[in-house]
């Protein structure tokens, strides 16, 4: 079952199932395997880790958010032309309600993806069509000199949070999959190839290269002119994929994109 939220439900919140909602909007998929589809996004707020480097910053150190009950997002979701639905976050399965709103998703009939750090695993009989899953690296730990707080103060918790092996096989077991790692340099690369290692001998389904994307770290364009040739040379030399990032190339950091 997923972990209790961190995100406090105020006053006056909707009871019963709801979700502290970032961003409802409709794109491009800008990452991954479906890159380019239109798509709905759901992005929850609130997350179990700190990256430094997080491109949802007001998810994750600075939450913000308002309550949403499930048949509001719902209704939401219909009134955009788009059969995929992207499940981001923070962390969307920090929050037990992200299941229930995946059941009905997938009760009518859409597409769902589900962007998750790897590390809560949600109940077996929970319907995701494509578990998008980046586990974190110790790049991404916020140690001092790169909190943006400026404290360090969550580093250890990060550290110690950000993989769960047995977590992570279950995943690849359960559904169609892919492995996103967010790369900042050549130096991120033996961790990966240690990981996956780990996540092949811990699951009972094979995992080829293709479900492997390595992807740019870079919340802007000028982030991404400096790390997207030395992540795609990765990406050939190691056999796996490469992943743009579309959203930041066509629309920068704008929200909603």
């Amino acid at each position: 079952m997923p972990v209790t939220s961190t995100v406090e439900r105020p006053d006056g919140a909707p009871e019963g199932d709801a979700l502290p909602i970032n961003e409802l909007f409709v794109s491009l998929q800008g990452e991954g395997t479906l890159a380019g589809v239109p798509s709905v996004f759901v992005r929850t707020s609130g997350c179990n880790l700190r990256c430094w480097f997080c491109d949802s910053y007001h998810t994750s150190w600075e939450p913000t958010h308002a309550w949403m009950d499930l048949d509001a997002i719902v209704e939401e979701i219909q009134e955009y032309d788009a059969d995929h639905v992207v499940l981001t976050g923070g962390e969307p399965l920090v929050h037990e309600s992200s299941q229930d709103l995946l059941r009905r998703l997938g009760e009518l009939g859409y597409h769902t993806t589900v962007e998750t750090n790897g590390t809560i695993v949600p109940d077996a009989d929970v319907p995701i069509a494509l578990a998008s899953v980046s586990p974190k690296l110790a790049s991404s730990t916020p140690v001092q000199e790169r909190d943006p707080k400026g404290d360090g103060e969550w580093a250890e918790r990060h550290e110690q949070r950000r993989i769960d092996v047995g977590a992570l096989a279950t995943f690849a077991e359960r559904y169609d999959r892919q492995f996103k790692f967010v790369v900042t340099g050549p130096e991120d690369m033996d961790e990966i190839e240690s990981l996956l290692a780990e996540i092949r001998a811990g699951a009972d389904v094979d995992i080829p290269d293709t479900d492997v994307l390595l992807m740019p770290e870079g919340q802007t364009r000028e982030r991404l002119a400096e790390t997207r040739n030395v992540v795609a040379d990765l990406a050939l030399e190691y056999g796996y994929r490469y992943t743009p990032r579309l959203h930041v190339d066509l629309w920068n950091d704008a929200p909603e994109t």
